[in-house]
């Protein structure tokens, strides 16, 4: 079977399993209860107290959110995504990927790196609570996906917390990326930096910033040279040390969950990052409520970036 013969069959599976759970996505991809008379797709949403015991629902609920990454994988593939497998010595069944776009990325112009929180979500995803309980465009990547071919830009799409595998029926970490911080080294060396770009934006959600940190850590001439933006939605971000802070602290701005409007200066926050309200109060709506002005912060940035390269 082949690479995209396998994926194509875990994406139905996947479709499937959460038919048999009672649901489906709807033309407007909201998951919705599948009527059991009609057997098509009602109005009702998603549904967590289903049993009287609390210990099945969660278990109800873990069952169908396993079903997400697949899902939105095949989605990421069907905006015109490709999948790279890494270490590339390693079989895909025990290797973990990331999603470029175009498949190969030579010498862009213009590339966006966008990178997750840890915890259960995978490539493409934000929060799949929102994506559960609210549509695929409050808690997937598709929107700044979307929003980043229109303007233009290469695209590399990061799975940090895929590092392992189940190999005859033990979980295995995968070789040299059992971390997400081992994660993004190795794509970033290897398939940011290698791809030789001329301007390079991050978008980062949550411990994707922390991340985000340690590359600027490890890498400062070339974020000094290339990084044109970095934006945080609700970030974590720890101790900075002073070379990392006079490179990112002004290309930098972090919208955080807070109950202000949105854009509202909060405060300087670590590093004299730039801090403002995403307009929501809530963690993992961040992304999804600061999305247009996170576009407008990195077009702001790259005009400045670009005028600066023509000077």
């Amino acid at each position: 079977m082949s690479k995209k013969s396998n994926i194509l069959s875990k994406s139905g599976c996947a479709l499937e399993e959460l038919k048999k759970l009672g649901y489906a996505f709807n033309s407007g991809g909201q998951l919705r209860k599948i009527d059991k008379n009609t057997g098509k797709v009602s109005d009702e949403p998603f549904e967590f107290d289903v049993f009287q015991d609390q210990e099945k629902n969660q278990a109800h609920y873990e069952k169908l959110a396993d079903q997400i990454p697949e899902i939105v994988y095949d989605l990421l593939e069907k905006n015109g995504l490709s999948r790279t497998y890494i270490p590339e010595t390693s079989p895909p069944e025990e290797a973990t990927f990331f999603f470029t776009y175009p498949e190969q990325l030579h010498k862009p112009g213009k590339l966006i790196v966008i990178i997750h929180g840890r915890g259960f979500v995978r490539a493409g995803q934000w929060a799949r609570s929102l994506i559960i309980n609210n549509s695929l465009d409050h808690g997937t990547q598709l929107p700044y996906i979307r929003r980043a071919q229109e303007l233009g830009y290469d695209i590399l799409v990061t799975n940090t917390n895929d590092n392992y595998r189940n190999v005859d029926g033990k979980c295995v970490p995968i070789t040299g990326l059992n971390t997400a911080a081992a994660h993004a080294l190795y794509v970033w060396e290897k398939y940011v930096m290698d791809c030789e770009p001329e301007a390079v934006a991050i978008v980062a959600h949550s411990a994707g910033g922390a991340v985000t940190l340690d590359l600027a850590q490890r890498f400062p001439e070339f974020f000094k040279k290339h990084v044109f933006a970095i934006a945080f939605t609700d970030a974590a971000l720890y101790v900075l040390n002073d070379s990392v802070k006079k490179v990112i602290s002004e290309k930098t701005c972090n919208w955080i969950a807070s109950n202000e409007p949105l854009d509202t200066e909060i405060e300087l926050g670590k590093g004299n990052i730039k801090m403002v309200s995403a307009g929501h109060n809530k963690h993992e709506w961040t992304s999804y409520s600061a999305f247009e002005s996170v576009f407008n912060f990195l077009e702001e940035k790259y005009y400045e970036f670009s005028q600066k390269q023509i000077k």
